[in-house]
């Protein structure tokens, strides 16, 4: 009888522990809304997995991954991708970086070069917390525009490994048309002022305080290039502007791959296709097939 009584407490006890670990790192959402439910619920918390400044790296996955979002900030963005990687055994950081006059929420809004010396400190933060040479880069939108000046321009080439870029508009941006409304905008000293203050602006073509990122992998061949767009983005446009070209830069488009993948440019970081890609870039060794899912823009994959 005291045995049974004490192998029905050890079971509680191991299914208690175990719902714990669940809660510490729970499943994707596979949505861009659970990363918006995060922010609301836990406002400027870092994505469920990220930045454990005691994780050290192991032998298979020696560089640790560094995530930077676009418009908006980590926790909306790394919702999903961020405990798919802690729990496959990466030490994973992210941070919110280049926020301005509208808060903490909305990052990636600074002047290019403030957004890339933030980006350029938190990774040495990281590789001297982690003992690491080098990083992984996971960036979305902005994220990878960014993150390319930091490799041309602040010395970043020899401290990433890796480098995936989600709709980074590294060759401008039209953002649908929008952007033919920034010369009228600039045509006024405020909006001039405001204009030079934005870093998004400065990927507008004909912008007054263009930036040209130069964005040549040739500038950094021994960094692996992965460069992953959808042919329904309505932001980072046209939506080649996203891709880069060389002898190591794998282009993907994400319809090529799934032809009933219809995410836009906002659910990218959530997409499970986009996602597959992205894992099998920081790890081709231990690459799995890509499965085709119906993906709805926003409403993310059917049936899960």
């Amino acid at each position: 009888m005291r045995l049974t009584i004490l192998a029905a407490i050890t079971a509680l006890f191991a299914a208690c522990v175990a719902g714990h670990a669940a809660a510490d790192q729970p499943d994707p959402s596979y949505s861009y809304f659970g990363g918006l439910a995060a922010e609301l619920t836990a406002p400027g918390q870092a994505p469920p997995g990220a930045n454990d400044w005691t994780c050290e790296p192991g032998a298979a996955h020696p560089d640790p991954v560094v995530l930077l979002h676009g418009l908006g900030n980590d926790t909306i963005a790394w919702n999903t991708l961020a405990p798919l990687l802690t729990n496959a055994g990466y030490c994973v950081f992210s941070t919110t970086y280049g926020t301005g006059g509208l808060g903490p929420t909305f990052g990636a809004v600074a002047p290019i070069d403030t957004s890339a010396h933030q980006i350029s400190d938190f990774i040495d933060r990281v590789r001297a917390a982690t003992g690491s040479e080098k990083v992984d880069l996971v960036a979305h939108s902005m994220g990878g525009a960014v993150s390319f000046y930091y490799l041309n321009h602040l010395g970043g080439i020899p401290k990433v490994g890796r480098f995936v870029a989600l709709a980074a508009p590294f060759h401008g941006s039209t953002v649908s048309g929008l952007a033919d409304l920034q010369p009228l905008l600039e045509s006024s000293p405020l909006g001039a002022q405001l204009t030079a203050q934005c870093g998004p602006c400065a990927l507008s073509p004909g912008a007054r305080n263009a930036i040209d990122l130069d964005a040549d992998p040739a500038l950094a061949p021994d960094i692996r290039f992965t460069t992953i767009v959808t042919r329904y983005d309505e932001i980072a446009t046209p939506w080649p502007t996203g891709l880069l070209t060389g002898p190591n830069v794998d282009p993907v488009v994400l319809q090529d791959l799934c032809p009933t993948d219809f995410t836009e440019h906002n659910e990218l970081t959530a997409d499970p296709v986009a996602v597959r890609v992205v894992l099998n870039a920081l790890d081709p060794v231990a690459a799995e097939p890509v499965s085709c899912r119906v993906v709805l823009p926003f409403a993310g994959p059917i049936g899960g």
